[in-house]
């Protein structure tokens, strides 16, 4: 018997091997010839009549903005303003990754959908039923789907950011909110989500940096200066959030805020 564990191959089995690799590859392009793939391909270079060209250019369009519904959702939402605040409460209270990001991503994209329900239900209503049941236009249901948005952000948006973009892109000074183009309207509102989110993360970061303090002071006080605060602070933090029961006051500032 062999002592050698790793045993050679004969040379047999060596050409058995290369003969099938060989098979293998001269009966793969008939396969490939025989079996007919089903393809999906979209073109308007064939049509013959201008609805035909029209169609195509409207699921041209419609991909279009399926592919930039993301920078939709985080530019005309409440999106903006409860990923940070999220995010500003798991680094103030120092768990590094503890909730997860995917579980932060997933409780902002509900608690916009929640907030943003009325918009929705009237976009719904006056844009998009009207225009399935062929009652009106595919630009009168943009203009129509556009207008509920336009008014969630001018309920939210600053006169102060509004103002400064209005003097930046405008020629002639607005006298009302119609004379204010989309294009100026979306970045004026994220101004102000990213001011306002940054308020309430200052709110929030400060009790934890208190506590931080505290816990800092008490151990320079007996003589410990080698072991880090954040290790003894993390777990006073985390009680203090529990008692007062944060994420149900952190959700609920969130949404009485856009309310407001």
């Amino acid at each position: 018997m062999d002592s050698n564990p790793y045993h050679t191959p004969s040379k047999s089995l060596i050409r058995f091997r290369f003969l099938f690799i060989f098979l293998f590859i001269l009966i793969i392009p008939s396969l490939c010839h025989a079996v007919s793939v089903p393809t999906i391909s979209f073109g308007v270079e064939n049509a013959e009549d201008p609805a035909q060209v029209s169609t195509g250019l409207q699921i041209l369009f419609l991909l279009t903005i399926l592919s930039i519904a993301p920078a939709i959702l985080l530019m005309t939402t409440c999106f903006t303003r409860i990923i940070i605040v999220l995010g500003f409460i798991r680094l103030a209270m120092g768990t590094q990754n503890m909730p997860p990001t995917q579980i932060l991503i997933g409780l902002s994209l509900f608690l916009s959908f929640f907030i943003m329900a009325p918009t929705i239900n009237k976009i719904n209503d006056e844009a998009l039923q009207p225009y399935l049941a062929e009652e009106i236009s595919q630009q009168e249901a943009l203009d129509k789907a556009v207008e509920p948005m336009r008014d969630f952000m001018f309920s939210q948006v600053k006169e102060s950011d509004l103002l400064m973009l209005s003097d930046i892109t405008l020629t002639d000074e607005p006298y009302d909110k119609n004379d204010i183009p989309t294009m100026t309207l979306i970045p004026a509102f994220m101004l102000s989500e990213l001011k306002r989110a940054f308020q309430m993360g200052f709110m929030i970061y400060v009790p934890f940096l208190v506590i931080d303090m505290i816990v800092a002071s008490i151990l320079m006080s007996m003589g410990m200066m080698m072991l880090p605060p954040v290790i003894i602070s993390m777990p006073f933090k985390l009680l203090l959030f529990v008692l007062v029961d944060g994420w149900a006051l952190i959700v609920g500032s969130l949404i009485n805020s856009f309310q407001a």
